[in-house]
């Protein structure tokens, strides 16, 4: 797999997680405003829940795809 074809995954399951967390609007494909005017407080709870789930979901694939 290419790093594009990763890049493009990763891209995927975030826009899957924003969509089922209801948080499209924090995405920076959806939102590339200036952000650096916003605290990290802000920014973190805005996009903070998505990045979570996403390392949540990639840690429960690798559990079930392991072997042994």
């Amino acid at each position: 797999m290419t790093k594009e074809q990763k890049k493009k995954l990763l891209q995927e399951l975030k826009m899957e997680v924003a969509a089922d967390l209801g948080r499209t609007d924090f995405i920076r494909e959806n939102n590339d405003h200036y952000k650096g005017d916003l605290s990290a407080r802000q920014n973190g709870s805005e996009g903070g829940p998505i990045g979570g789930e996403m390392v949540k979901r990639m840690v429960q694939y690798a559990k079930q795809n392991m072997d042994g």
